[in-house]
């Protein structure tokens, strides 16, 4: 079995120097350092000036990155989240002792405070010219090769830290996600929408169809389910009174990894009562071109070198046309079995699968449709058995008042017109648990305290879940979801793959049975 001491990085070289300098009582991590400028604040402050010192004096913090010795004068590159900085450091200034500590026991990845004034050097470089250097923090684990930063793909996520340490761009990028994440509450706030926190351990999971994780809690002696989607709750709100309100929410579903699936994820989810799914499309397309315009100061982006606009109005099709378009099938003028030979000379997987129309309908969506959307274009009129929260259609028989937003072939939104009527809603769980039971590790569970709430009034409402990190992929061009989430989940790696291959101590409660 591996040592899991055995992943540490830390450098002997380095901690011998640790040694060395406890036993001159020298504190490697004292508690604190009154820095009084941030890196950005000086080269600001100091854009002008010259080759001359400047009068007024520095003092500033952070990591170094380059070293550059030349003798008795050392040039160093400072920096802290705002940026980076040059420093010249001479014997002279810092006087034989300091400067020989430098030498000895600073190196790349170490935190230091400098005090110090500013300068021009004569390749116009803004510098500060150091007067005192102290150590804030001695890093034991060496920085990736200075010009080439952390490039290992998997080491990238599995050590996130690192890569942001070294990836000036993926700083970036999660600056970004921040950013848009405060854009979106901005958007919602404006319009008077209050933002919520429902619990993520449910004793029932809903709002989805999708795997859960399961748990157990001890002192309550039940097994419950980290949730795959915070609607159920939300709507609960909506029954009690509250009328515009959303939650960003983290969720959790027990699926496959791939470049647009993580198993935890957040996404925003938003409800409106008195709208319906009309009202929720023309929300989400004014919440997107709001968000993008604001992000890249207008309403087109480029992702993987396609030009994708999102100035309104967004394309809209019913499900049946995007099929008739995009596959060249027209489902309700042919037979089941006319549909599966289609599917079959197509070479579709699992053509045995879809027994009615509509199911084909979806079918043939899912398989020759959606990868074909690039443009950002909402699919309406989803089958009822597809769409166990959504109210059924007011002139469509068998279909649901229901849209999803696709982008470049991936689904980026989800909304209705909300079920409300509890007797239906208790017909459509009932069916969603009869698949459950014959074997459908997706199909939802009966949430009878929710069918009760709906038994005490719930407004029309309108409602849409936005997935926020396929939203960042697009906004900041990345092609992969793991580069926009800052600790993806990774296949672990100790205990020889133990925990890999899923194995679980005697005492873990038992994986669900459905």
């Amino acid at each position: 079995m591996t040592d899991p001491a055995d992943t540490l990085a830390f450098d002997q070289t380095r901690l011998d120097k640790v040694r060395a300098l406890r036993e001159k009582g020298i504190d490697l991590y004292p508690p604190t350092f009154d820095r009084k400028n941030t890196i950005a604040e000086i080269r600001t402050k100091f854009s002008e000036i010259t080759h001359e010192k400047s009068a007024e004096g520095v003092v500033t913090a952070g990591r170094l990155s380059i070293i550059r010795n030349h003798g008795k004068t050392i040039f160093a590159d400072l920096g802290d989240e705002s940026g980076k900085i040059q420093l010249y450091i001479r014997k002279a200034d810092l006087g034989d002792e300091a400067f020989d500590f430098f030498n000895q026991y600073i190196e790349r990845g170490d935190f230091v405070g400098v005090t110090g004034h500013v300068f021009r050097t004569k390749l116009g470089e803004i510098t500060i010219w150091v007067d005192k250097i102290q150590l804030l923090t001695k890093a034991v684990c060496p920085l990736p090769e200075k010009f080439h930063g952390l490039t290992d793909v998997e080491k990238r996520y599995r050590q996130r830290y690192v890569d942001l340490i070294a990836n000036e761009e993926v700083r970036q990028n999660f600056r970004n996600r921040s950013r848009i994440l405060s854009s979106i509450r901005r958007y919602l706030s404006e319009r008077d929408f209050l933002e919520f926190e429902t619990p993520i351990l449910q004793p029932v999971y809903g709002g989805a169809n999708a795997r859960p994780f399961t748990t157990f809690h001890n002192c309550l002696g039940q097994k419950l389910f980290l949730r795959i989607a915070p609607e159920l709750y939300l709507k609960r709100l909506v029954v009690g009174g509250f009328e515009r309100i959303f939650e960003i929410a983290r969720n959790f579903r027990n699926e496959d990894i791939d470049t647009h699936h993580n198993p935890e994820f957040t996404m925003v989810e938003i409800y409106w009562a008195y709208h319906d799914v009309y009202d929720m499309m023309d929300l989400t397309e004014d919440f997107l071109a709001t968000l993008v315009q604001e992000v890249h100061n207008k309403t087109e982006i480029t992702f993987e070198g396609t030009s994708i606009s999102f100035a309104k109005p967004l394309r809209r099709l019913s499900m049946a046309d995007a099929v008739k378009e995009y596959a060249g099938i027209d489902i309700f003028a042919l037979s089941v079995d006319e549909l599966r030979a289609f599917a079959i000379q197509n070479k579709l997987k699992e053509a045995e699968k879809p027994q009615t129309q509509r199911e084909f309908l979806v079918y043939f969506f899912e398989n020759m449709v959606e990868e074909k959307l690039i443009q950002p274009t909402f699919i309406y009129d989803f089958p009822v058995e597809n769409s166990p929260l959504a109210k059924r259609h007011r002139t469509k028989e068998g279909f649901t008042e229901r849209f999803e937003l696709f982008i470049y072939g991936m689904e980026l939104a989800n909304g209705f017109s909300e079920l409300n009527d509890p007797l239906d809603q208790k017909e459509r769980f009932e069916a969603q648990d009869k698949k459950r039971q014959l074997g459908d590790l997706e199909a939802q569970m009966i949430d009878y305290d929710f069918i009760n709430a709906l038994g005490y009034g719930m407004p029309p409402t309108g409602g849409v879940g936005i997935g926020i990190d396929r939203l960042v992929m697009l906004l900041t061009g990345n092609n992969s979801i793991k580069e926009v989430i800052l600790f993806p989940s990774m296949k672990s790696v100790q205990a020889d793959g133990e925990e890999a291959a899923g194995k679980t101590s005697p005492a873990a409660e038992p994986a669900q049975k459905n």
